[in-house]
């Protein structure tokens, strides 16, 4: 059966809307006496009854500041990006313009100056209008920042689903309970304080939370500046964002402002004149995007990128993920990292320029850090962070680990074979056992059969060997048929000799070769399963001649230790990170310890300056050396593919590694007879594209950063003159493949390139 209506009670007649609203008037009238006055004060069981209702909701709002953006800064306090959940800067009231004050009371409160929190006269003003069929809101400003302060609190707790939105899903338990909080909240805060706190809280745009944003968004311009025309179009905007947005809803935003700017004429807020003007005035928005994240970085986004897998991984910022991400994307963090933008942009160039137009997809990539401090001063690659017509496009980091130590993740590559760059740790094991770099071995030798007599103090077993009697194996490789002979340990470095390296790591211990790659940071960059940054066993023989996968920045930092008398300095990114109340959280300091000896880190940087003289560095265009420019010390290197080449080297004041290749994969290329920006090569050596890319850099960015002689070895660690080099052309074969020494526990070929 059919309920019929009662016809006197039925809001949709006359006089039911009459009873109606005299009905919710009287109770609205006892409730807002309830929330005035003390209970004694009113008469009734009526009214007692809504009095101990009220006494049992809350009187104490929690306001903690609003979502702020973070900001990622450089060293110099440039802005690399921001970082937010909302978009919001706050500022205080004397940084907003007067208009925009006046526009937002004329048209949300009138009586703002005039009430307690909650206006008695807007409330019975809003019934007779919705009794008679047009609906009106009566919340006033207060009520207006509580509803945003209590959203903005569910939103940073990650309760956003139960968020209360005026008209929606707000019943009148949530409006009872936002009076009595704005009325608490008059008594605690100013009007002034109010207002500033509303202006910065309250929702724009999906893009602009609180007045700063909203004015930069819409206008390009600043709170501050905002004109009458302005101000009077966001205050408008408030009351809907979508239906009075300047950008997609002309027309209504200019009916809605206008009708603003009535309503401040109205109250003698403006003058005529003034009136006029606005009014008169085009709605002619003047916007700038809103770009929120790494990806949108004005420079170094790679940079930015690891910045950010930096904090989100770190305990201090948060017991769990989802709390660091609200600290870091709501936090409004200032951080500041050290990121040099000149030598970014010097960085960034030059591994543009390596592969050009690129369609073949070769990588290149640029890292530096400060010898003394760790610092990683850039951090390029040749990739566009985001999808871009004709660009190689690429979110991963070429110039990082995959994982930290910790096991999280750091959007990284996880490095590429380093070749050759690893021999210099064999020579400076030489040199710490008190050898002379100037001594004779025989680099003719080339099988290392299975029972060959290394010595290695470590536990590790040595692991590998070279033996073309073996079936599957091969005789150790060099490039150049010339170099299978006596030569010196220095001449063997200088020229990438991998028959050289050998014989020197045959009269060494392979323990002391590792306790020195360990001691300098150098890790695999691919996790295993025991560990997500495996320790690159030196008693595996392949990784003499670099088989392991490392990160450029591993790399670089290793080096940095022979520039820095052979202390080790952790790289660092992140040097303060305040929050916005200006307090210190924890940020990242220089972490440096002793890992060679100074006498042992002089003779190595005296033979990788040999290496750029006379060795296989020569042949880099434009040339660095002691002998054309400034002191530099460097090392090629290339693996078998030739999808990994390399140059690492360093100033007094600067480590750097370049490397150029493939980072799709070695197996997708043939590695000869290809065209690189429109040069054909037969093959790709260390010196012929991360050669330049290292020089070029070095020569424009080394310079800040010290570039005094580097001190010299001890005489008889020299032990006379160098023997006699003379540089040798770029190979014209195809190097020879390293042996798989033993298939099930050998790691992939190295490099067998003399050129490195």
């Amino acid at each position: 059966m059919v309920t019929r209506k009662n016809p006197i009670f039925d809001t949709a007649t006359t006089l039911g809307k009459i009873l109606g609203f005299l009905g919710v008037s009287a109770i609205c009238g006892v409730l807002v006496a309830g929330l005035l006055v003390p209970a004694a004060a009113v008469s009734g069981s009526a009214a007692s009854g809504s009095i101990e209702f009220f006494d049992t909701l809350p009187a104490e709002l929690k306001v903690d500041p609003p979502s702020q953006s973070t900001k990622i800064l450089a060293a110099d306090g440039s802005l690399i990006a921001n970082l937010y959940e909302e978009n919001r800067t706050k500022v205080s009231l004397d940084q907003i313009s007067p208009f925009m004050k006046e526009a937002v009371i004329a048209v949300e409160d009138s009586r703002f100056y005039d009430h307690g929190g909650v206006d008695t006269t807007g409330i019975l003003r809003a019934l007779v209008s919705t009794a008679r069929g047009n609906k009106q809101g009566a919340s006033t400003i207060t009520q207006q920042y509580v509803n945003n302060v209590l959203n903005a609190n569910l939103a940073a707790e990650g309760n956003e689903d139960q968020i209360k939105l005026n008209g929606v899903n707000k019943g009148v338990g949530d409006k009872l309970r936002e009076m009595k909080l704005a009325i608490a909240l008059e008594k605690e805060f100013t009007k002034e304080q109010i207002l500033e706190g509303y202006l910065n809280i309250v929702f724009f745009n999906r893009d602009a939370y609180g007045i700063e944003a909203a004015s930069k968004l819409f206008f390009s311009t600043t709170a501050k500046d905002l004109t009458l025309p302005q101000a009077a179009l966001l205050a408008g905007l408030v009351n809907s964002p979508s239906a009075f947005d300047p950008i997609s809803n002309p027309e209504n935003s200019k009916q809605r402002r206008d009708l603003v700017l009535g309503l401040m004429l109205s109250q003698h807020k403006i003058t005529q004149a003034e009136h006029d003007a606005a009014v008169a005035t085009p709605v002619e928005p003047k916007v700038t995007p809103a770009r929120q994240g790494c990806a949108y970085a004005s420079t170094a986004p790679y940079f930015c990128d690891y910045v950010l897998h930096l904090l989100l991984n770190n305990p201090a910022y948060g017991a769990d993920a989802q709390e660091r991400i609200n600290n870091v994307f709501r936090g409004g963090l200032t951080i500041t990292t050290t990121l040099d933008p000149n030598a970014q942009n010097v960085a960034q160039a030059e591994s543009d320029a390596a592969a050009g137009a690129n369609p073949d997809k070769w990588g290149s990539a640029i890292v530096s850090v400060q010898p003394n401090t760790g610092k990683i001063i850039n951090m390029a690659q040749n990739t566009s962070f985001l999808p871009a017509d004709g660009k190689f496009d690429s979110q991963v980091n070429f110039n990082v680990d995959k994982l930290d130590k910790d096991g999280n993740d750091l959007n990284g590559m996880g490095g590429f074979q380093p070749g050759s760059t690893m021999k210099p740790f064999t020579f400076a094991e030489w040199l710490n056992e008190g050898k002379s770099m100037n001594t004779n071995i025989n680099a003719a030798v080339r099988k290392y059969p299975q029972n060959f007599p290394w010595k290695n103090t470590c536990p590790d077993p040595t692991v590998g060997w070279y033996d073309a009697r073996i079936p599957g194996s091969f005789d150790l490789q060099n490039s150049d048929e010339g170099y299978y002979r006596s030569m010196t340990v220095l001449y063997g470095l200088m020229n990438s000799i991998n028959t050289a390296t050998f014989a020197s790591a045959a009269q060494v211990d392979l323990c002391g070769i590792q306790k020195i790659v360990d001691a300098v940071g150098i890790h695999g960059g691919l996790p295993t399963a025991e560990d997500p940054n495996p320790q690159v066993k030196m008693t595996t023989l392949g990784n003499l001649i670099g088989s392991t996968q490392t990160a450029p920045l591993t790399m670089a930092s290793a080096f940095a230790t022979f520039a820095n008398d052979g202390k080790y300095c952790e790289p660092i990114a992140i040097t303060s990170v305040t929050d916005q109340t200006g307090a210190q959280l924890p940020a990242q300091s220089s972490n440096c310890k002793d890992a060679v000896k100074p006498e042992v880190a002089r003779g190595v940087a005296y033979a990788m300056q040999e290496v750029l003289n006379a060795g296989s560095g020569s042949l880099i265009v434009p040339r660095l050396s002691t002998k054309t420019n400034f002191p530099v010390a460097a090392k090629t290197g290339t693996n078998d593919t030739n999808g990994s080449t390399w140059v690492v080297g360093y100033t007094t004041g600067l480590a750097t590694a370049a490397w150029f290749g493939d980072p799709l994969g070695d197996q997708l290329r043939p590695g000869r007879n290809l065209t690189v920006n429109g040069k054909f090569y037969q093959a790709i050596d260390g010196y012929m594209i991360a050669g330049p890319m290292f020089s070029k850099y070095m020569a424009q960015v080394a310079p800040a950063y010290g570039t005094t002689p580097f001190t010299a070895p001890p005489t008889n660690m020299v032990n006379g003159t160098p023997a006699k080099t003379t540089p040798t052309s770029p190979a014209t074969t195809a190097p020879a493949p390293q042996p798989s020494s033993q298939p099930s526990t050998d790691p992939a070929p190295g490099n067998s390139d003399k050129k490195g």
